[in-house]
């Protein structure tokens, strides 16, 4: 990455503006999970003891323009208070004369956070007026917001053409050297796992990784589009038929690399909504019964994909192999994620692509024995995509 870090910023008594991504679930008004605070703790941590006078900037749920009292960044305050060791400030508007006055009164090692940035429509536009006068507030500008780097909004595209000096945090640098990486010079031999409901969200990824990896391996509900090409029958599984021509496309492409399961667990009646599963039995994947739905990989697709990654030296995971929010349906999931908790310690790099991916990894009990785990499930699949994200682009260059 050819562009500023926090570490090349001049930070004593500076006002820094910073990006984060404080987009954490709450319950009863407290914060529920706190790990993408914590997340941002190295960079924070960094400016602070360099004398800096801190702005944190977030969005927390989606808004949409509107002054949301259930999605306010108040009850962010008292957890990062409490990790800081300090009394976090808080501005009751992110713009405005509000703001402006808040971080007047901030002080070297002193930290603020801003209200919602999206309870103000223009964040999402990357209205040039609304970036001016988040820019008003800071001297220096650092992100550290990998989940949002994939969009161009006004705290992380805009903001940047009226702040001199723009840098990467911690958090940020750290995505983009397992993911960036991988991606461009990967240890051989290199394996992908790619899962999720839709292939029409994976098009891009799957299409930027065939050449490079030395096997991908398919599962969750874009599998059935997969088979449904091979012109297997898949009961009332998930299929995009306007993406059955692409399937038999990469199928044809990828022979030799493409690796599908070879039995499923399926169920005659399926509520997702009410998490609850009818009669389940394991299958062939070429004798699905009409009617029924395929759910998970089965046992002899888990053993055929613990083959497929014996070697591997970097392994990228991105979508559950199944319905892994009802347990009846989870275990191919979690199989995986042991699966790649046991290559790490074989010495293999194991990247978790955010979403669903990561919620799994830690279900399983595995996250701390992974390589990385991703904060950005839509940033990493971009950056899988071989995408830039403009959130990086609009850094200074060195």
């Amino acid at each position: 990455m050819n562009k500023l870090t926090v570490e090349d910023l001049e930070i004593k008594g500076k006002r820094v503006l910073m990006r984060v991504d404080f987009n954490v679930p709450l319950e009863n008004g407290k914060v529920a999970n706190d790990k993408r605070i914590r997340a941002a703790l190295p960079t924070i941590k960094y400016i602070m003891d360099r004398g800096g006078r801190l702005v944190l900037m977030s969005h927390l749920g989606r808004p949409e323009g509107k002054k949301v009292p259930e999605m306010s960044l108040k009850p962010c305050v008292p957890v990062l208070s409490e990790l800081l060791g300090i009394q976090v400030g808080f501005s009751e508007d992110c713009i405005g004369d509000t703001a402006d006055k808040a971080v007047e009164k901030i002080g070297e090692k002193e930290v603020l956070l801003l209200e919602n940035l999206r309870y103000y429509k223009e964040e999402t536009e990357n209205d040039p007026g609304f970036a001016a006068q988040l820019a008003k507030l800071g001297d220096v500008y650092v992100n550290d917001a990998f989940g949002t780097a994939h969009r161009a909004h006004a705290s992380t595209q805009g903001v940047t053409r009226h702040i001199d000096r723009c840098g990467a945090g911690y958090l940020l640098m750290k995505e983009l050297d397992y993911l960036g990486k991988i991606i461009e010079n990967p240890e051989m031999p290199f394996v992908a796992i790619l899962g999720g409901a839709k292939i029409s969200g994976k098009i891009d990824v799957i299409s930027n990784l065939l050449p490079k990896v030395d096997k991908i391996i398919i599962g969750g509900g874009m599998t059935y589009t997969f088979f449904k090409a091979k012109g297997m029958e898949i009961g009332n599984s998930l299929l995009e038929k306007d993406k059955i021509d692409f399937a038999k496309k990469l199928l044809e492409q990828g022979a030799d690399k493409i690796v599908l399961p070879v039995d499923c667990l399926v169920s005659d009646t399926f509520d997702f909504n009410r998490r609850k599963t009818g009669e389940l039995k394991v299958v062939s994947a070429d004798a699905i019964p009409p009617g029924w739905f395929g759910l998970d990989i089965g046992p002899k697709s888990i053993e055929q994909f613990r083959k497929a990654l014996k070697g591997a030296k970097t392994i990228v995971w991105n979508g559950p192999m199944g319905v892994f929010e009802i347990d009846d349906t989870s275990k191919g999931t979690y199989q995986v994620a042991n699966m790649l908790a046991e290559a790490t310690e074989k010495g293999a790099i194991t990247v978790i692509g955010g979403g669903d991916s990561a919620s799994a990894v830690k279900k399983a009990g595995v996250a701390d024995r992974v390589s990385h785990v991703s904060t950005g499930g839509g940033a990493s699949l971009e950056l899988m995509e071989g995408k830039e994200l403009p959130g990086v682009s609009a850094l200074t260059d060195r």
